[in-house]
């Protein structure tokens, strides 16, 4: 299933994201070798502080196994500003209505071969499908993603092949790479559920994607001392015999409980009113 986050709700997901930037690092660092900045198992690069969109994949089991970012192109962008050589000299794209997607990749070490759920293939096929129904709903016309040869037989073996290309195919470090041109319309969205036999809705329900935020941290647990200050601060602000018999009650029972040392100031058996 997939969960969006940007950067409206990105607060919630921490630990999502950090799964993700490790996933990443497996992958663009690990596996591919490319020559990404990983610092303590994660790839983040400087266009994730940007505030980004992440269309993230998870299994039934909370692993995120599929990931990619779309980031606007009227701001700075991986085409414009570190890709540009594939443009040839040519001005990169600038519409609000056309985003980049870059950082495409799935987890090859939990993913089985095939093509069903739980395969690269599958979960390859749902990112797709994820990242363009959520483009078109954000008002998205277009997709301008950078590609080695790979990606692009990937996306056209997918039925998600691009209908343009910008530039030429250039080499950049150890690959070649192609900047690619997809449309966010329904008809490309049926093709690769057409090909992947997913009809049903990606994305997580909103009780799904709720077990995958972050958890609220607990208040810390009063030390002794304190709990001793609060119980006397009780006391003294109790103005009638019934709230300072409500006061020693509630001391009686935490020491009962053993969450404070101290005995209440009243003896046992004896009432304050």
């Amino acid at each position: 299933m997939i969960i969006i986050v940007d950067a409206l709700n990105r607060h919630e997901y921490s630990g999502l994201l950090d799964r993700m930037f490790q996933l990443r690092a497996q992958v663009f660092g690990g596996r591919l070798g490319w020559d990404v900045k990983v610092e303590n198992g994660r790839e983040i690069d400087q266009f994730d502080a940007l505030d980004p969109g992440y269309v993230i994949g998870v299994n039934e089991d909370g692993n995120v196994v599929s990931c990619v970012r779309a980031l606007q192109t009227t701001g700075p962008h991986m085409l414009a500003d570190v890709f540009s050589a594939i443009l040839g000299g040519e001005p990169p794209l600038r519409s609000p209505t056309v985003w980049e997607s870059t950082r495409f990749c799935v987890d090859t070490k939990r993913l089985s071969l095939g093509r069903g759920p739980g395969t690269i293939s599958g979960a390859t096929s749902e990112l797709m499908i994820g990242s363009l129904e959520w483009a078109m709903s954000a008002g998205i016309s277009d997709i301008v993603t950078v590609i080695d040869p790979i990606m692009n037989k990937v996306l056209k073996r997918s039925n998600n092949a691009p209908y343009d290309y910008l530039g030429s195919t250039t080499q950049m470090g150890k690959v070649p790479a192609m900047a690619a041109l997809l449309d966010c319309t329904p008809e490309r969205v049926a093709q690769v559920r057409e090909f992947s036999g997913i009809h049903h809705d990606v994305f997580a329900s909103p009780s799904e994607a709720e077990c995958f935020k972050d958890k609220p941290r607990s208040a810390e647990p009063k030390t002794n001392s304190q709990m001793q200050r609060y119980l006397e601060e009780q006391l003294d602000q109790a103005h009638t015999p019934k709230d300072r018999d409500a006061a020693l009650r509630t001391w009686s029972q935490l020491h009962d409980r053993g969450l404070i040392d101290s005995l209440p100031p009243a003896r046992a058996g004896r009432r304050v009113s």
